[in-house]
């Protein structure tokens, strides 16, 4: 019998992504990571001149080091056939995938922008990366998880799907394109449980709140949101392992929107946070 668990996360070369693909390997899962950037040093910020760091490799190094099997793969969400066919390497070099965490994001410009500057090239691109692109690859891989009697699909989404800023964009806020990308993908997931509920699928929305990223950093952004709790990547990272791991998690929370930083604190999913 085989007994392997495998997960899928995209986004997987930094940041959350590669926090939640490093916590399902020490949870026992071989995981295939797909981003742009499969080198890390190769990264910059949209000025071509100052480096974000990160790359798959570094993250298949981690997973190795947890004693799982990686594997990278390089995906763009705006080319429709590098997503599937993302799919197609994960499942053809693992056989199987039991989890899904969607969790890349359009990273161009255009995410904030204010009404009045928001244009339909800017929004367009907005909802191919944040929302056109995820669900192409849920309803790609549908199929095949029905087939082998179910798997579990977690979208990351954010609360400026259901959240109205402190203030504009520079002091605390963020662009209204970004927001109703966010708040259109952040329907999939009950819509899925309702639909293929029965059939094995269980879905979850994951909010992670502020989380200090590498490419804030880059941007020196970190401090904006200030106002908002903080957590590492890793505390969200642990929260989706816990997720997908619990038995008992799909009845309390399936189809619903999880806050990873308030499940990693009262169930202390990482050691050491918060201090």
């Amino acid at each position: 019998m085989n007994t392997r668990k495998v997960a899928f996360v995209t986004g997987a070369s930094r940041g959350i992504g590669r926090a939640s693909a490093v916590a399902l390997a020490h949870a026992g899962y071989d995981v295939a990571v797909s981003a742009r950037t499969m080198i890390d040093g190769t990264a910059f910020l949209d000025d071509g001149i100052t480096p974000v760091p990160g790359g798959l490799d570094t993250t298949v190094a981690q997973i190795q080091a947890a004693g799982q099997e990686g594997h990278p793969i390089e995906m763009d969400l705006l080319d429709r056939q590098s997503v599937f066919h993302a799919a197609d390497e994960a499942l053809k070099h693992f056989g199987r995938i039991d989890v899904l965490v969607n969790n890349a994001i359009y990273q161009g410009p255009g995410a904030m922008l204010t009404i009045e500057e928001l244009d339909d090239t800017s929004l367009n691109q907005l909802f191919e990366g944040n929302v056109f692109a995820q669900l192409a690859l849920i309803q790609y891989l549908l199929p095949t998880f029905l087939q082998q009697g179910g798997a579990t699909i977690v979208n990351m989404i954010s609360a400026t799907a259901f959240t109205t800023p402190p203030g504009k964009i520079g002091s605390g806020g963020w662009g209204v394109g970004y927001a109703m990308s966010k708040s259109a993908f952040e329907r999939i997931a009950p819509l899925l449980m309702v639909e293929h509920g029965e059939e094995g699928i269980i879905s979850y929305n994951i909010d992670p709140g502020h989380v200090i990223t590498e490419r804030q950093i880059a941007k020196r952004k970190e401090k904006e949101y200030i106002a908002f709790p903080s957590a590492p990547s890793e505390a969200i990272g642990a929260a989706i392992a816990w997720l997908v791991e619990d038995p008992l998690a799909p009845e309390e929370y399936g189809g619903t929107i999880v806050n990873a930083q308030r499940e990693a604190k009262r169930r202390e999913l990482l050691p050491g946070w918060p201090q």
